[in-house]
């Protein structure tokens, strides 16, 4: 697993940039979740920001999204809280091949979620820093990614733990 002290600011490639660009457009991204992503697309997921240090994913509460209880079904914010920390990942894979997986996930949900939920994961430095990595050594590297979940007045409604590995292709 990579750990370190202190984690360098995450670095802003060309290839990250034009990725940031591209994600960023509400239609090519539609278009990617339509053919890559389909259950996202359907669930209304949208990238509310994404710098080469956080993102932050949006899931609503509607009629695809809900559970019997009247909140959004759990998968629904796995979903989300995946997607944070996923194009995060994908964004710092630009530029050469990297394969990247979940290998592990972990949740705690502390309310219940309705609304507009947002999940935020902040760890793209950590994301950057495994990737060089792998890239360097040619050895696979994880990183335990976390994705809080809040609701529109603030408030957590669920946190994310998820482990993703990474390996550089030759």
């Amino acid at each position: 697993m990579s750990t370190s002290a202190a984690v360098p600011a995450s670095p802003d490639t060309p290839q990250a940039a034009a990725f940031r660009r591209t994600i960023s457009n509400p239609l090519k991204l539609r278009l990617f979740m339509l053919r890559s992503l389909p259950m996202a697309y359907l669930a209304g997921l949208r990238i509310r920001e994404i710098t080469p240090e956080q993102a932050t994913v949006t899931v609503p509460f509607k009629y695809l999204t809900k559970n019997p209880f009247r909140s959004i079904y759990f998968a629904c914010l796995s979903m989300a809280a995946e997607m944070a920390s996923g194009v995060l990942s994908m964004m710092h894979t630009q530029g050469g091949r990297v394969s990247m997986l979940v290998v592990g996930l972990e949740a705690e949900f502390t309310k219940k979620a309705v609304g507009l939920i947002a999940f935020t994961s902040s760890d793209g430095p950590r994301i950057a820093q495994a990737i060089a990595e792998s890239r360097a050594t040619g050895e696979g590297r994880t990183v335990v990614c976390t994705s809080t979940g809040t609701d529109q007045a603030g408030d957590t409604v669920a946190v994310f733990r998820i482990t993703w590995s990474y390996r550089a292709k030759k």
